[in-house]
């Protein structure tokens, strides 16, 4: 299978392009290996969907969020309705018509997203607003992953009058301007000579009829909004700020349509004492000069609850001890982080005449006076800090 390219690479821009530098990218791309320029070319044709591509994920915030964090792989495999990656193997030409049609404002017969393969014009499907929810969820969460089952405020079709917003259902005629196409043609003259593309038609917007008698239930929108009940699962190891997708199960279209999607915002709570970093845990650990010096062990937190961690003798501060496999899954299922230990030594500030004389009698003593060789290891290990 080939290695897929970079999106940014396919359309030419670099990593910081806004929206018009993307948008004017695709553009020219389209334009440049439309099958109307490149009749046959099967080369042109794939070129042209992988510019469609990644203009679909460049041009959407969310996915291009998940794109620059996790590649091509785009984040958790298995999520309903495709939190993972996404493919261009899923891209049909009329696809591309249809989602894309309107930036290229008529230059080319089939760019309306109106006419199929075999030249019929079809009514675009219209789709339904995506709904967007905040999860919050804790470090132990976000290691073994969850399951949810939520009551979300949503927009229904309307059984009164089966999502048509005409009274009973019934109370419309098909449109005699498009003749229930939804859809009118318009010839246009371009470089490339006389042109035909298919245009929403004005009469009935798009919709192939006209309600003579609206639901009043609905007031003719053809949807009321209700309470679902909603269950979904969130994989391990996800991260602060991702979205997961759930196809289908966002707002119902006015007048019949395909659903929009549930957008799932993860909202990681903050720990008290451990920090995140990656799929790793790191932990400040301050420690008493006794303990430091002579080694031991203490009870350190971790996501799951207390561990001990043995204190070998002469740790010095900067050091990281590291629990392995106490951190957090990958979002792919390949392996584990650890919890790393930062260690801090604490000196005392107030402390009474014996303990004095027991420090001072260890003045100059061997072993208490660090040596060139001793600095020069001490201070490589902390020179990160300051770089």
């Amino acid at each position: 299978m080939a290695t897929k390219r970079d999106y940014y690479e396919v359309l030419g821009v670099d990593r910081n392009a806004d929206e018009k530098a993307i948008k004017s990218a695709y553009r020219k791309k389209a334009i440049q290996y439309h099958p109307d320029k490149n009749p046959g070319d099967k080369e042109a044709e794939e070129k042209f969907k992988e510019a469609a591509e990644a203009y679909d994920v460049l041009s959407n915030p969310d996915k291009r969020a998940k794109y620059d964090q996790f590649g091509h792989d785009m984040g958790p495999q298995g999520f309903p309705g495709g939190a993972g990656g996404f493919h261009a193997g899923g891209f049909s030409m009329e696809d591309i018509f249809s989602q894309f049609g309107d930036i290229f404002g008529g230059a080319f017969g089939n760019m309306g997203g109106f006419e199929s393969a075999g030249g019929r014009t079809r009514r675009r499907q219209r789709r339904g607003t995506d709904l967007r929810i905040k999860i919050k969820m804790t470090l132990a969460e976000i290691a073994t992953g969850v399951t949810k089952t939520l009551k979300i405020p949503t927009l229904v079709p309307d059984p009164n009058c089966h999502g048509t917003g005409a009274k009973d259902g019934t109370a419309f005629h098909t449109c005699p301007t498009c003749n229930g196409s939804g859809t009118v043609i318009r010839q246009q003259q371009t470089m490339f000579g006389i042109s035909q593309s298919a245009v929403e038609c004005p009469q009935c917007h798009g919709e192939g009829k006209i309600i003579t008698e609206k639901c009043t239930h609905c007031n003719g929108e053809g949807v009321v909004r209700k309470e679902e009940t909603v269950s979904f699962s969130i994989p391990a190891g996800v991260q602060d700020g991702q979205t997961l997708t759930m196809r289908g199960k966002g707002n119902a279209a006015p007048h019949g349509g395909a659903n929009g999607d549930l957008l799932i915002v993860i909202e990681e709570v903050k720990h008290p004492e451990l920090i995140r970093d990656g799929n790793d845990i790191v932990y400040n650990l301050m420690l008493d000069l006794p303990t430091a010096t002579l080694g031991g062990s203490v009870e350190v937190p971790t996501i799951s609850g207390r561990a001990r961690l043995k204190i070998p003798a002469g740790t010095q501060p900067g050091k990281v001890l590291r629990l392995r496999g106490k951190g957090l899954p990958s979002t792919d299922g390949y392996g584990t982080g650890d919890e790393l230990v930062n260690v801090m030594v604490y000196i005392p500030e107030n402390i009474g005449q014996q303990e004095k004389d027991a420090i001072e009698s260890l003045r100059g003593k061997p072993g208490v006076t660090p040596d060139e060789s001793t600095k020069n290891r001490i201070f490589s290990k902390l020179r990160h800090i300051f770089e």
